[in-house]
């Protein structure tokens, strides 16, 4: 073959002419004074983000440091048997695993709509085409982690100097770019199980290099082994197939303009994996009876529907042990920093709990089809998350119990939240979409949409307002009666704000 007819050349000439003619396109639609307010706009916002986030993190490491060794936290001190370094390093392994998960679902080799309309039919090498998209991820996800591992090392290792907090922040950093590769190699074996467990089981000495950060070689060892897999990655990138490639550059975009749209719900569709190929049959034969009502018959729909879309409760479980290990780690953490912990699992485990909702709220217009009233609608799509999310929080508090944190009575406290949690978890499925209309209000993180922070809040607030009664409780250790009925009244209130609103969209 003539060398003007190398396949690879010809790839890269492609390349180059589209991304040409996309700068001059951008160049000339924009100005110096826009990209002038934008550069400083984030950066504003990005030096407003770390002094909050150093303010923060220097808070706790004196708190953290201040007390003492065998101060008592939420369980009794003869339950605290876990080290804390086996706690952060399953963290980071989980953190790991969370990586190789969601990168998996964006792609990581990817190409867009276009460039797959325009590329992907050439007979031309693909690698030209996909590598300096895939090589900036990396470079992109190493340096971000790299950067959020520091306030968790700085929590976790009062001890380190400084330098070790940089050698482990970058030695997650290559963990990170490690992770991200196995994806990509998961991509040329799509349907290969073996080789996805064989990769979650190799990041597991990963996981342990960062809390060895005070040697050089724990770095160095997961620089050569990020290295080697990206070689390997970028030697292979070009085998990838179209629909893969097509496939990842949409889930992409998808979240992508969920992000810069503020649209929580449409981050989490676009990050939901896709269903198996089989039918599923759950709920089937209590979905089949001969309903006598149409409500019956919209209850047993939504049932079955829960049960079939719902994605298995491992995040679930993996929140509730997190819960459970934060209680059980030695040396004590501060009891407000657990109970922070199990605020933060029970929205975002809330949240995993509204899938069916987030669906049905795409086409709000169908439930007034419905020969049932609009409010026995919205209570037929609280039940299951209601009933998912008492049995989660039953079976946390119960833990907790046995621990030493409470009385028995913790468990029918934290039952009654769970229903109140399963109204939020409905109510943050139909929360307004941003109205871009409005002018917008100027904050230190830059401009932001007029009730944009309200529209986030939906749902997490109702959340938040049913776990309260049971956070007082595991704070102070006792159950009072008052506070059982602070929580009907809170979770009373979560379910009737919900059933009784309208969905937005």
């Amino acid at each position: 073959m003539a060398p003007d007819r190398d396949p690879v050349r010809l790839a890269r000439d492609v390349v180059i002419f589209t991304r040409r003619s996309a700068r001059q396109y951008n160049r000339v639609r924009s100005s110096a004074r826009d990209l002038f307010v934008d550069v400083y706009s984030n950066a504003l916002a990005g030096a407003c983000v770390v002094m909050m986030v150093a303010s923060l993190v220097v808070a706790l490491r004196n708190e953290i440091a201040a007390r003492s060794i065998h101060e008592t936290s939420l369980v009794a001190m003869r339950w605290q048997v876990l080290p804390a370094g086996i706690l952060w390093m399953a963290l980071t392994y989980l953190a790991f695993v969370g990586i190789v998960v969601v990168a998996r679902r964006l792609g990581p080799v990817t190409v867009g709509q276009a460039e797959g309309a325009w590329w992907l039919p050439l007979p031309i090498d693909r690698r030209p085409m996909v590598l300096p998209s895939f090589l900036r991820r990396l470079g992109a996800v190493g340096v971000v982690a790299s950067v959020s591992y520091v306030p968790f090392s700085l929590l976790t290792a009062l001890d380190r100097s400084p330098s070790a907090h940089v050698g482990a922040a970058a030695t997650f950093g290559g963990g990170t770019v490690l992770a991200v590769a196995g994806a990509a190699v998961l991509q040329l074996a799509p349907a290969s199980r073996a080789l996805r467990a064989s990769i979650f089981v190799g990041l597991v000495p990963v996981a342990v290099l960062p809390f060895v950060a005070a040697a050089i070689w724990p770095l160095v060892l997961v620089g050569v082994a990020a290295t080697m897999l990206v070689a390997y990655v970028l030697h292979r990138a070009g085998a990838v197939r179209g629909s893969e490639l097509q496939r990842g550059g949409a889930v992409s975009g998808h979240a992508v303009a969920s992000i810069f749209f503020i649209d929580v719900n449409e981050l989490r569709r676009s990050l939901v994996a896709e269903r198996a190929s089989g039918v599923s049959r759950r709920g089937s034969r209590y979905y089949a009876r001969p309903p006598r009502r149409a409500l019956t018959a919209v209850v047993r729909a939504d049932v079955a529907a829960f049960l079939r879309l719902q994605p298995p409760p491992t995040a679930a479980l993996v929140w509730q042990g997190i819960c459970v290990g934060v209680a059980l780690v030695t040396p004590a953490l501060p009891v407000f920093l657990q109970l922070t912990v199990i605020l933060i699992a029970g929205c975002v485990t809330t949240a995993g709990t509204g899938t069916v909702a987030r669906r049905t709220a795409v086409i709000p217009e169908l439930d007034v089809l419905l020969p049932v009233s609009p409010v026995l609608v919205r209570c037929s799509r609280t039940l299951m998350p209601a009933l998912a999310m008492a049995a989660w929080m039953g079976a946390l508090t119960a833990a907790l119990a046995v621990l030493g944190a409470g009385p028995p009575s913790l468990v029918l406290l934290g039952a009654l939240a769970g229903f109140g949690m399963g109204a939020g978890a409905v109510r943050a499925a139909t929360r307004p979409a941003t109205d871009w209309t409005t002018p917008p209000v100027e904050t230190p993180f830059g401009s932001v949409p007029r009730g944009q922070l309200s529209s986030l809040l939906r749902g997490t607030d109702m959340t938040v307002l049913a776990m309260v009664p049971v956070l007082l409780a595991l704070y102070v250790g006792v159950v009072h009666p008052w506070l059982i009925l602070a929580q009907i009244i809170a979770s009373a209130t979560a379910i009737i704000v919900q059933v009784s609103t309208p969905p937005s969209r």
